[in-house]
């Protein structure tokens, strides 16, 4: 849900207080411009037909609220989750910087090596776990990058989790 969708929740809110106002104002002047007429019998209709408009209005004004408090919640929940798959992806990230760096440096000590045509095992050795941890760093990468396309996915896949 976007912040127009909770812009618009607000703004129905405000009007539905707003109705309640007039009508609580209304409460007032009621009686008093049916007090000539002096029928108790008419003056409690009369206040009956005010109480049960102004107790529709506060049911209105409940399922507003609770509207926006549950949306509001399916906010949070929404931004828990992609902060935690941004957190996971940064490490990922990190990982994978981690492993180029050693990678470029690996294969550094390996061309010096051939240029100087003493290549031994455990230069080589070096550069291909270097190699490997790279390739391994960017799968994770690639999988924290699947998780966070997914977890977009989720919601409109799911109907359970429309609503979150």
């Amino acid at each position: 849900m976007g912040m127009s969708n909770v812009s618009d929740l607000e703004r129905r809110l405000s009007r539905a207080l707003d109705r309640i106002s007039k009508a609580a104002q209304k409460l007032a002047v009621v009686p008093e411009a049916a007090a000539p007429e002096s029928d108790p019998e008419t003056m409690a209709k009369q206040l009956e037909a005010e109480r049960a408009k102004n107790a529709a209005l506060s049911e209105r004004v409940n399922a507003v609220r609770q509207r926006q408090e549950s949306s509001f919640a399916g906010l949070e929940r929404r931004l828990a989750r992609m902060t935690e798959q941004l957190d996971l992806q940064s490490l990922e990230m990190l990982r994978l910087k981690k492993a180029n760096t050693k990678l470029i440096e690996a294969n550094r000590k390996l061309r010096e090596s051939t240029e100087a045509q003493v290549i031994e095992p455990s230069t080589i050795n070096r550069s291909l776990l270097a190699e490997l941890e790279a390739l391994r760093a960017e799968r994770a990468a690639e999988a924290a990058e699947m998780e966070d396309v997914l977890g977009e996915l989720k919601p409109l896949i799911s109907p359970e989790d429309a609503n979150a």
